[in-house]
């Protein structure tokens, strides 16, 4: 059976383990390099990571891991509360589902 693996920020260290699931927490700089392990080891099934660890990774190479990948990739919006970042989250979103940018407004 495949497993669900969360990939957190050490502000994030004591949820997800807790609920009994796997969490590596990561510094930002080491993010790119744990997710590529994660995603290689054929044990997961479904990952999960934090967007503020994506800053430093570009769209496209989130996307070209994510097709790369049999399972499934999700983004954990941040905890931030501001609605600037919610909206990149929810733009993200939808230009993944269609294809192409989307204004909300």
């Amino acid at each position: 059976m495949k497993g669900v693996v969360f990939v957190t920020p050490k502000e994030a260290r004591y949820g997800f383990s807790l609920a009994g699931v796997t969490q590596l927490v990561v510094e930002a700089q080491e993010a790119e390099a744990t997710l590529e392990k994660v995603l290689n080891d054929l044990a997961s099934g479904v990952v999960v990571i934090d967007e503020r660890l994506l800053e430093g990774m570009g769209e496209e190479r989130l996307r070209e891991l994510e097709r790369r990948w049999y399972g499934v990739l999700l983004v954990l919006p941040a905890p931030s509360g501001e609605e600037e970042r919610e909206g990149d989250y929810f733009e993200r979103l939808i230009r993944r589902a269609l294809g192409y940018h989307v204004r909300l407004k």
